[in-house]
């Protein structure tokens, strides 16, 4: 029995129940090696080898989330600031919601990993993010469902449009365009740019009405034009202009790494950048400065 073409999907699956990357990695491990110790009595006319898999991975992401703190955004948890020059002081007691780097998953695995999204689910119950990944996302039948959560169809049915109106504030994935739309590879580009050369007025431009920006681990947020303007002042006015931006993805969404300018003329990593671009401009930008969470998309210090 080879497990191992279901791993990437395994791990993006605990990732949308845990919002912890490092602990889907770990979660996914543990799902298959329960599966390889008990392959002897897996039993192919009842379940596929996938939905076999999944009850034991919702099992083992279920037992995780017990006594588990929600793990939120910035904006999911205190009150916007309108103050620029707020301390930069990070909350690392915090368990942070962190980013899924798409380079570690198979594309197919990736269905729907927006961060607006797997933030919002942090607010349901764990069977409720359990029931609308494995419906919504993963497609199993109601009756499959049931069976990996030894429930019913109909309690299945209601906990699903329960977890569905919990979640209506968040939109519809189609509303966002996808990495490699042309548009948003425009938007991006000029963004980077802009950044690069410490542009202020232009990074202002590519921003919507309301633009936010957050940066976890510092429990702080922006929203606007102005206050995000505000802020990206204070940032080159304290580390100066000359940065080098890298594209990537994460959590099928455009995404930079940041590289901060240094007095001997290198570069160090300084943040990843997951941005949500909504009608060619930036909607949401969220940015990771947690070396930990920098060390997951194996990016080079320097």
């Amino acid at each position: 029995m080879d497990l191992e073409p279901y791993r990437g999907e395994l791990i993006a699956y605990c990732y949308r129940m845990l919002g912890s990357f490092h602990e889907a990695e770990d979660l996914a491990q543990e799902t298959m090696l329960r599966a390889w110790k008990a392959r002897d009595r897996y039993d192919e006319s009842r379940a596929s080898v996938r939905t076999w898999l999944y009850r034991i991975a919702t099992n083992v992401c279920l037992t995780a989330l017990e006594g588990a703190a929600k793990r939120p955004l910035p904006s999911g948890l205190v009150d916007r600031s309108d103050d620029p020059g707020a301390p930069l002081t990070p909350a690392f007691d915090i368990a942070w919601l962190q980013p899924f780097p798409d380079g570690r998953s198979e594309v197919d695995a990736r269905a729907d990993l927006r961060l607006a999204l797997v933030a919002a689910m942090q607010n349901l119950s764990a069977r409720q993010r359990a029931v609308l990944v494995l419906r919504q996302v993963l497609d199993f039948s109601g009756a499959e469902v049931a069976i990996q959560l030894q429930t019913t169809v109909p309690a299945v049915n209601s906990a699903l449009q329960r977890a569905r109106a919990a979640l209506a504030r968040v939109g519809d994935p189609g509303e966002i365009a996808e990495p490699d739309d042309p548009q948003v590879r425009r938007t991006v580009r000029r963004y980077a740019q802009a950044f690069e050369a410490a542009d202020v007025p232009q990074l202002v431009r590519l921003l919507t009405d309301d633009a936010i920006m957050e940066m976890p681990p510092v429990p702080l947020w922006y929203q606007g034009r102005d206050h995000y303007g505000r802020f990206m002042e204070r940032v080159f006015a304290m580390r100066g202009p000359g940065w080098l931006i890298t594209e990537l993805t994460a959590n099928g969404q455009p995404a930079l790494a940041a590289y901060a300018p240094e007095a001997d003329g290198g570069h160090r990593l300084h943040s990843l950048q997951v941005l949500t671009v909504a009608d060619g401009l930036v909607a949401h930008n969220v940015v990771f400065a947690d070396p930990a969470v920098l060390e997951i998309f194996a990016l080079p210090p320097r």
